[in-house]
């Protein structure tokens, strides 16, 4: 997206994308449409073993800081802010696109969910988007745009979807309550859905692949996205030419969550 005066519509801005896993992951896919639309990128990966997973794909799209976050790790996400501020000073965007439940309380059935496993959801996939908040929003001193990655099963039961179903309606209820708090400030909110996705977070459901198989039968638009779909969608909600929307949870998946 380009205007004819301005150069790309995000050109010099500044995007931190925490969660990126590989180059098939949703963080990727927008780290590398806000590039394209001229904006400044710092990538977070969750550890040792996934850098070398991130790091060619990274340098790739000229990412210009490539950090370690583990959300379950005291300290790790203030790290982070101090190094945007050592090269940066500031920031306009961040999305967030971390999720997790330990494998046995996902697989198990949200009645089998232990209150251990629950918590441990609810903390890395909901309340550190609220800690990436309150630490972005003194940053954004111009104002700027907070993402938060959810699904549909949010609002809808979605078979396997299991203990992730409450936590993603507590991340979009978030969403918008931050939207509310930061409002004032500039500072819009967003939840985004995508349809399903052949990522690696996603292979931990039961039966993903009959999943994607009826949501490509049942989307109006007949196909699947990806991820520079839900790429391009966030980086035009952090563009001008959406400056009024906030709190909304905004569902890049061809139209299938409007079927019954």
């Amino acid at each position: 997206m380009t205007t004819e005066h301005n150069g790309p519509a995000l050109a010099g801005t500044r995007v931190l994308v925490c969660g990126v896993a590989n180059d098939q992951s949703i963080a990727f896919g927008c780290a590398k449409a806000f590039r394209e639309l001229g904006a400044r990128v710092a990538i977070t990966y969750a550890g040792e073993k996934a850098l070398p997973h991130v790091k060619p794909h990274a340098d790739a799209i000229g990412a210009e800081l490539l950090l370690p976050l583990d959300v379950t790790q005291p300290g790790q996400l203030e790290a982070v802010f101090d190094e945007i501020d050592r090269h940066w000073g500031g920031l306009d965007s961040a999305i967030h696109s971390i999720a997790w439940a330990p494998k046995e309380d996902l697989q198990g059935g949200l009645l089998n969910c232990s209150a251990e496993g629950f918590a441990k959801a609810i903390d890395v996939s909901c309340h550190s988007f609220i800690r990436l908040a309150r630490l972005a929003a003194p940053r954004m001193t111009n104002g700027g745009t907070l993402f938060a990655m959810s699904y549909h099963g949010a609002t809808q039961v979605i078979e396997n979807y299991n203990v992730m179903g409450p936590v993603k309606a507590a991340l979009e209820s978030s969403a918008r309550y931050l939207a509310h708090e930061l409002g004032p400030k500039g500072i819009r909110v967003h939840a985004i859905s995508p349809g399903p996705l052949k990522t690696r977070a996603a292979s931990g459901l039961k039966d993903f692949d009959l999943l994607l198989a009826d949501a490509a039968r049942r989307a109006p638009m007949g196909e699947l996205v990806d991820i520079m779909d839900v790429g391009f969608t966030c980086a035009f909600l952090a563009t001008k030419y959406a400056r009024r929307l906030s709190g909304d949870t905004v569902y890049v998946d061809g139209g299938v969550h409007i079927m019954g």
